[in-house]
């Protein structure tokens, strides 16, 4: 797992689905896919088949979990190991306002003994490895002290692999969106971490826009890097250069071959009673910076959710990016 976690796409609730990472899967043989987060007590109590349902082809594929029960994460880890996951990771990062409510994500920050305490008892029932995300510190803390101690604390009960968003989160007057966006980076305390543990395996996350930072992060030192939105809104960019760049291994994708890789896909799903936006949501960017690009999206985004909507249409608006590379080909002398 330490080899594909060079580069991963961040769990994004909503967006990162089995949809999103199937699609995301035919782009990149080798980045590691996060699943949403998934809260322990929906998996213990709710639709485990739904939460926990995902196709084969996306391994390597990590589950992120949030919670703070450890009894309750070692309950949701056990049912998880049945399934399969590469990887079960627990979320201490997340500043939603649902989330803290619940007393857990980044609020976990400050009880790092009981983090502890909780992936002891995930790693005792889970065949996948157990790793953490998390940010510096939160609200007031200062990083410099919270981040190691939060480290040396949690990895002496065996997690050896964590990833690091390098801001603080504001769990107060600030939303989800602004803590992605406001707090200042720190890639240098995150870059001094891996010098003091130099035994751990950790991921940068945080303000990572293409593969040139990815890249740049591996050459300091660190083991691997986590892109986010990026890698959903520009696929191609991210993830089909991905494999060449961070694993030199084959050569970049061609995104018209991506579409026709996902034609079974789609026909399938429609097959079990699917809709078609529900897949081709997470494709819009699939053509990003190409001509046709904006009318590729705006056929699929009038469309898809239209009762009926099938290959057909998908087919339609992949044809208007190729009429449109065609038409800018004729232009150019």
């Amino acid at each position: 797992m330490s080899t594909a976690s060079r580069l991963s796409v961040a769990p994004m609730m909503d967006w990162t689905d089995r949809h999103c990472r199937f699609f995301h899967r035919q782009i990149s043989r080798h980045a590691l896919l996060y699943t949403e987060m998934v809260t322990a007590p929906a998996i213990v109590h709710g639709d485990r088949r739904k939460l926990l349902e995902y196709n084969v082809p996306e391994h390597p594929v990590a589950l992120q979990l949030g919670g703070s029960d450890p009894a309750e994460l070692r309950a949701a880890s056990a049912i998880a190991n049945d399934w399969g996951y590469d990887e079960i990771n627990l979320n201490c990062g997340c500043p939603s306002d649902r989330v803290q409510s619940g007393a857990f994500g980044a609020v976990l920050m400050k009880t790092p003994e009981l983090v502890a305490e909780c992936v002891s008892e995930m790693g005792a029932v889970s065949t996948a490895e157990v790793t953490v995300k998390c940010r510096i510190g939160v609200d007031d803390q200062d990083p410099q002290e919270v981040l190691p101690r939060f480290l040396e604390t949690v990895s002496a009960a065996g997690v050896n692999r964590f990833t690091i968003h390098a801001r603080k989160a504001w769990l107060q007057g600030l939303s989800p969106k602004d803590n992605r966006e406001i707090p200042p980076l720190d890639y240098e305390l995150v870059d001094r971490m891996k010098l003091e543990f130099p035994h751990l395996n950790l991921s940068l996350n945080g303000g990572l826009a293409d593969l040139a930072a990815a890249e740049a992060a591996l050459s300091r030192g660190l083991d691997g890097a986590m892109i986010g939105r990026a890698a959903y809104h520009e696929p191609m960019a991210i993830l089909g250069e991905a494999d060449l760049r961070i694993w030199q291994e084959g050569s970049p994708r061609d995104p018209f071959e991506i579409a026709e890789n996902m034609i079974a896909y789609i026909e399938s799903h429609l097959a079990q009673g699917g809709r078609l936006h529900q897949i081709t949501r997470h494709m819009l960017g699939l053509f990003h910076a190409r001509p046709g690009a904006r009318r590729y999206r705006q056929i699929l985004s009038e469309g898809a959710t239209r009762s009926g909507a099938g290959v057909s249409l998908f087919r339609q608006a992949v044809a208007a990016v190729s009429e449109a590379m065609a038409a800018q080909a004729e232009q150019d002398p």
